[in-house]
C-alpha cells in the first residue's frame, strides 16, 4: 500500500541504501547510455537500470515481511510460508498482501514506464531503428545495391502503415555467402532490442527443423503451433526461413494462412508480421545478368531490380512446375518483393575481410587483405570475376594471419 509507494518514491528520487549512508552516485546511468537530451524518452538502459532496482527492493520486501511475520508470530511460521509457496504455485492468481515477486516487478516497471516513456513503440523488446538499418547496410553490406535498396524501403514502408493487409513477405535469392543471411540477421537487430534472441523473432532452417519427410504431418503441426505463438507473443513479428528451397508443400500449407491478406473488418488488432525466406534459387540468372554487364563494360551499379526481378520471376515460376514449393508462393502472389543477391568480385572480398579484422580489433594491411581473397576461389574458369563462396568462409580464414 502507502509503504510500498514510498518506498519506490525514496527509491527512484534518493536511491536505495540505509540511513546514514552515502547515496550511490547516479553518474553510471549517463555512462551507460550517454547524455540524454531534456525533455527526450527514457532509454532502455535507464529503464533495465531502475527495473534491477526495483526487483532488489521487491526481495527485500518479501524478505522483511516473512521476517516480521516470523518474529511476531513464530508458531504459525512454517505454517504461513507453506501457505504462501502453494499461492505462488497456483496458476491461477489472486489478491493478497503483500504482493510480491515478479507481480510486484511488473506492476512497479509497468507504473515506471506510465510518467516515464520507456520506448517509443510501446513494447521495449521492438525499436525499429531503421536509420540504424540504413547505416549498416552502407558500411558492412557490400556489392549489394539492390537489396540495400529493396529491404529499407519494403521494411519501413510496411511499418509505416498502421493496418497493413497482409504481412509483409520478402524472398532473397542469391549465391552462397552473397549476404542473405547477413541481411536477415541486421534486420532483425534494428527492429528488435535482442535481435535474433528475441521472442519475437523465430528463424527456421529447412534440413535443421525439418530433416524427414516421413514427419511432415507433425512437422506441420509444430510449425503452425510456433507461429501462432509467436504471433500471439508479439504484435510484430519476424519469421525467417532458411533454405527456403527446401521447405516441403505441406509446410507452405501451415505458413500460407499467416501471409495471405486479412479483411478489413474486425482487424483493428490484426497482428503485424514479416516474413523472410532465403534461397539459393535464381543465383545462377543473377550471375548471369552480372557477368553480361561486366562483359559489356557496365558497371554492376547499373543494375535494376526490373531487369532482374523480370527474369527471377520467370525462373521461380519454372521451379514451382519442378515441384520447388517455396516458389509457388510467387504464384499465389504472397510474395511482396524478390530482393536479389548479386555474386560478389574481388574488392568484395577484400572488404569482408577488412569488417572481419575490424570485428575482432585486429591489425590488417592492405596486402593481408589481398591475401586473404586469393584465398578464395573465383569463378567463372576464365574470367575468374566472382567469388565461388562470397564471403561465407572469410572470418574463419584471417585466423591464418593471426601472430
Amino acid at each position: 500500500g502507502l509503504s510500498c509507494c514510498v518506498l519506490v518514491l525514496l527509491l527512484l528520487l534518493g536511491g536505495s541504501g540505509s540511513p546514514g549512508t552515502t547515496p550511490p552516485p547516479r553518474a553510471p546511468w549517463a555512462e551507460e547510455q550517454g547524455a540524454v537530451p531534456e525533455g527526450g524518452p527514457w532509454g532502455r538502459v535507464r529503464y533495465e537500470t531502475v527495473k534491477k532496482h526495483l526487483g532488489a527492493v521487491s526481495a527485500l520486501s518479501k524478505q522483511y515481511w516473512q521476517y516480521l511475520a516470523c518474529k511476531v508470530w513464530q508458531e504459525g511460521c512454517e505454517e504461513e510460508e507453506k501457505q504462501q509457496e502453494e499461492r505462488e504455485a497456483s496458476p491461477i492468481p489472486g489478491w493478497g498482501f503483500p504482493l510480491v515477486g515478479q507481480d510486484y516487478l511488473e506492476i512497479l516497471s509497468a507504473w515506471y514506464c506510465s510518467f516515464g516513456k520507456c520506448c517509443e513503440t510501446g513494447d521495449c523488446r521492438i525499436i525499429n531503428n531503421i536509420t540504424g538499418l540504413e547505416a549498416d547496410f552502407s558500411g558492412q553490406l557490400h556489392g549489394q545495391h539492390l537489396a540495400k535498396d529493396v529491404v529499407v524501403q519494403a521494411v519501413q514502408g510496411f511499418l509505416q502503415n498502421p493496418r497493413p493487409r497482409k504481412a509483409l513477405v520478402l524472398s532473397f535469392h542469391g549465391w552462397s555467402g552473397t549476404g542473405k543471411n547477413f541481411v536477415a540477421r541486421m534486420v532483425a537487430s534494428h527492429l528488435y532490442r535482442d535481435g535474433l534472441r528475441s521472442d519475437c523473432v523465430r528463424v527456421f532452417v529447412s534440413l535443421l527443423h525439418f530433416p524427414h519427410h516421413n514427419y511432415m504431418d507433425s512437422y506441420k503441426a509444430q510449425l503452425q503451433r510456433q507461429i501462432s505463438e509467436t504471433l500471439q507473443r508479439c504484435r510484430q513479428a519476424l519469421l525467417i526461413f532458411d533454405e527456403a528451397e527446401k521447405l516441403h508443400s505441406n509446410l507452405l500449407d501451415a505458413i500460407k494462412p499467416f501471409m495471405a491478406q486479412h479483411g478489413s473488418k474486425g482487424q483493428v488488432d490484426q497482428q503485424r508480421s514479416i516474413f523472410v525466406f532465403l534461397s539459393n534459387l535464381g543465383g545462377n540468372t543473377i550471375n548471369e545478368v552480372a557477368l553480361d554487364f561486366w562483359r559489356a563494360g557496365r558497371a554492376r551499379e547499373e543494375i535494376s531490380l526490373e531487369l532482374l526481378e523480370q527474369r527471377l520471376r520467370l525462373e521461380l515460376q519454372e521451379a514451382a512446375e519442378n515441384s520447388y514449393a517455396h516458389s509457388q508462393l510467387l504464384r499465389e502472389n504472397l510474395i511482396d518483393f524478390v530482393v536479389p543477391f548479386l555474386p560478389l568480385e574481388y574488392h568484395h572480398v577484400k572488404l569482408c575481410a577488412r569488417d572481419a579484422f575490424l570485428a575482432r580489433g585486429l591489425p590488417y594491411t592492405e596486402a593481408t587483405l589481398d591475401q586473404v581473397a586469393q584465398m578464395m576461389v573465383f569463378v567463372p574458369k576464365e574470367e575468374k570475376l566472382f567469388s565461388a563462396q562470397g564471403c561465407k568462409s572469410v572470418p574463419q580464414r584471417i585466423n591464418y594471419f593471426l601472430p
